[in-house]
């Protein structure tokens, strides 16, 4: 048995569920088992039914479990302490008002809740550790941090001994922290990677992806498990037989491939939540118990009136939009959304960029064409982008450094380049690129693909967060950053995010607790910030039609309930969408998600 558990996956694929249960059967076992999650948007506490938040907490009914949820904000707080608390008795007033100023920056946020989830993987006092992650890309992102900032760390010291953080002095004790956390991650006989998977070729892919770019940090995937197999009794429907056969070849593709143990989880007719429905699942996880699929709430729930929202009417010129930004949980089909409403843009006469934020975006996918970092023809008045995080890393440097070069002192230069070095000029370089796009006049519409809701919020507040903190690099005095934006141009960007007449945020989700809970805060989270939402789009609604048996009509009915309790919750204008016998991939398919979304009755060979 190792003593630290990582649950990586895809957003929506059900890695929470599974950490949750295994979380539970650990601790069934007597083992002190504690479960942390290191996602923005993390919904530790919808599945345990009980407030958990950023302190270590029992969770109740399971003697010997604890949980706990990184919040962001209190890690930066905790970091900013300790980093500044030996130096307070030694360091004049103004220096620590300065290194104070320097560690509130947005970068502080990214390697605190680091800093705390290192801290967590060297504590002794749990036998079992499981970590909840974010979404793939952004685990990818948390687990490349040890040895970004060990060598960043090592740089400054050999150089100006500064950097985005304030004196290397102040943060090097942290080096061998991440040195070691970087060593166990890689040791086999401690740690364990469980990639958690759908039975569907986006997710198989996402899996194999990821799987290379770990492979490259040396850490090698140890279990794949694959969530919401459709049972047996989907044979018995056509709609439904298709989608089975498919999963088939799916699980036997993953088993080919990984070759590792693979463990395959049924789909249940209802949400997993609370810790009985957890021991169910632990008990089909570990023990081979499978889940009844008999139904267990077959009496026919009426579908809700819901004001509805046509496609055409969002992306036609007379609405007089130009960003349409679609975010929501992972897993809930943000991208193919996306990209059919870039492609009926495109065809009502719109030049349309489609631009992608996610880290593991995968909208060439769907559009059946290679996407990379500068923008490709995807067909008449479409184009279609992806920020990548590491090429807008590189393009940020050179400009920032050919800008300065000239304008400033050789010692200003040197610091200048050590500190563009720093992994936080990553996420400003990417963030830098997203205004690009935001700025740019040559598209009359753009739709935004966003990455999972908790790291699309994190994108939406940089702006607030750099036109505070204009200053982002440390320079000798009296000579002003070379990449300091204007705070003209933050404070642009924030009123034309708030400006409803020329952008609107839309939430993606599937009729069920967990996404339509988590879309609810994000959406008061944005209202905060002075971000409207207006409107919601309700994915994978289940053909009435197609659910002829007691299992797919329980399935349905929870659906049903559920579009019910968001209509309450949003009073937004609604978009539905059905599941589809196939997967949507290709420009044929997307003309025909459109026309969904814009309330045309689904082909017959899609139900």
């Amino acid at each position: 048995m190792t003593k630290y558990i990582f649950f990586s996956g895809k957003g929506g694929v059900g890695k929470t569920t599974m950490s949750c249960a295994t979380a539970v059967h650990h601790a069934g076992a007597g083992r002190k088992t504690l479960i942390v999650t290191t996602d923005p948007a993390s919904n530790l506490a919808d599945v345990f039914e009980q407030e958990i938040g950023p302190k270590v907490t029992p969770v109740a009914k399971v003697p010997g479990l604890f949980a706990m949820e990184i919040d962001p904000d209190e890690a930066a707080a905790e970091f900013r302490e300790r980093t500044l608390a030996p130096f307070r008795a030694v360091m004049p007033a103004d220096v620590m008002a300065s290194a104070e100023e320097q560690l509130s920056g947005s970068c502080t946020l990214e390697v605190a809740a680091f800093d705390k989830f290192v801290d967590f993987m060297l504590n002794e006092e749990y036998e079992v550790m499981i970590f909840d992650t974010a979404p793939t890309g952004h685990t990818i992102r948390l687990l490349e941090l040890p040895v970004d900032w060990s060598k960043a760390i090592a740089r400054s010291e050999a150089g100006s001994g500064q950097t985005c953080l304030g004196p290397v002095s102040a943060i090097a004790e942290s080096k061998e922290k991440y040195d070691k956390a970087t060593v166990m991650l890689r040791d086999k006989s401690k740690t364990r990677f469980v990639f958690v998977m759908k039975p569907e070729e986006l997710s198989l892919y996402e899996t194999r992806r990821a799987a290379g770019e770990l492979g490259a940090l040396g850490i090698k995937p140890a279990e794949i498990i694959v969530n919401g197999v459709f049972p047996v009794q989907a044979r018995e429907l056509g709609f439904f037989r298709t989608k089975f056969e498919a999963q088939e070849k799916i699980v036997a593709a993953a088993a080919e491939e990984f070759k590792v143990p693979l463990k395959q989880m049924l789909l249940r007719d209802a949400e997993v939540k609370g810790v009985e429905a957890l021991a169910g699942v632990a008990a089909e996880l570990f023990d081979g118990l499978k889940a009844s699929v008999s139904g267990t709430n077959t009496n026919e729930v009426a579908e809700p009136a819901i004001s509805r929202l046509a496609l055409r009417d969002l992306v036609g010129a007379a609405s007089g939009l130009k960003y349409v930004f679609f975010t929501g949980k992972g897993g809930v089909g943000k991208t193919t959304v996306a990209c059919a409403a870039a492609v009926g843009a495109a065809s009502a006469g719109r030049k349309t960029l489609l631009v992608t934020t996610d880290p593991a975006g995968h909208i060439g996918k769907v559009l059946g064409v290679k996407v990379e970092n500068i923008p490709v023809k995807v067909r008449e008045n479409l184009s279609a982008v992806m920020v990548d995080q590491g090429s807008a890393f590189i393009e940020y440097k050179a400009r920032m450094l050919k800008e300065a070069a000239g304008k400033y002192s050789k010692d200003a230069l040197i610091m200048m380049e050590e500190e563009l070095d720093s992994p936080c000029t990553e996420e400003m370089a990417a963030f830098d690129k997203f205004m690009q796009f935001l700025e740019s006049p040559d598209y009359d519409f753009i739709v935004f693909d966003t990455a999972p809701t908790g790291h699309t919020l994190r994108l939406l507040t940089l702006p607030f967060d750099y036109s505070k903190q204009v200053g982002l690099l440390a320079v000798p005095s009296g000579e002003k950053p070379a990449h300091a934006a204007g705070k003209n141009r933050y404070d642009k960007v924030i009123s034309g995010l708030r400006d409803k007449t020329r952008t609107a945020f839309g939430f993606v989700m599937y009729p069920e607790y967990t996404p339509i809970v988590e879309a609810h805060r994000a959406m008061q989270d944005l209202e905060r910030a002075g971000i409207p939402t207006a409107f919601v789009v309700v994915n994978m609604v289940l053909p009435p039609e197609a659910c002829s048996n007691d299992f797919f009509r329980s399935r349905r009915n929870m659906q049903m309930k559920y579009l019910g309790v968001l209509a309450e919750k949003f009073r937004r204008p609604v978009m539905t969408l059905p599941l589809m016998a196939t997967d949507i991939k290709g420009l044929a398919m997307l003309d025909e998600v459109a026309a969904l979304l814009d309330g045309a009755a689904p082909a017959g060979r899609r139900i």
